[in-house]
């Protein structure tokens, strides 16, 4: 009965309001925080995912063995890939294309990859100023993993105690 009372009370004398309020006026007066980007750049985690790239392995054979299941784990369907299988019995990618119009940089096809191929970089300034801009096909993606590889090694060596 004394809750009852107690919750008509409370919302007809509108606490939730002041604590609000209260809350907004302890932080009015506060000194506040402006990042002047692109001049200023904020920390990034190891964890960031940006640009995707394809890596290749050191003696410098792609990395992409063609299992599809980055492809099949994309609720974006932004992947596409077709592969064949080489003379020495193994299977690689022919066609590796993502659609960045399409993704929504969830990580999934990072995640599902069995051998560390498709990866998401730090790399968060790029554009593209036609749809077509954005369509990264695999060379596009593997000159990525290339440029970028020193970087995506040192964040997959930081990422992995957490694994």
């Amino acid at each position: 009965m004394w809750s009852r009372a107690k919750e008509i009370a409370s919302s007809l004398l509108l606490v939730e309001l002041l604590k609000g309020l209260g809350l907004t006026g302890r932080h009015l007066f506060s000194r506040k925080v402006t990042v002047y980007f692109p001049e200023e750049k904020t920390p990034q985690s190891a964890r960031f995912r940006g640009l995707h790239a394809l890596r290749r392995y050191p003696n410098g054979e792609e990395r992409c063995i063609a299992c599809k299941l980055c492809e099949a784990v994309c609720p974006a369907l932004a992947i596409t890939i077709e592969s064949e299988e080489r003379q020495d019995g193994t299977r690689r990618t022919t066609r590796y294309d993502i659609d960045l119009t399409k993704c929504i940089f969830c990580g999934f096809c990072e995640e599902s990859c069995p051998v560390d191929s498709i990866v998401e970089t730090r790399v968060l300034e790029y554009h593209g100023e036609a749809r077509g801009d954005l369509y990264y096909t695999k060379p596009v993606l593997l000159a990525i993993g290339d440029r970028y590889e020193a970087r995506i090694a040192a964040d997959r060596a930081e990422d992995a105690r957490f694994r």
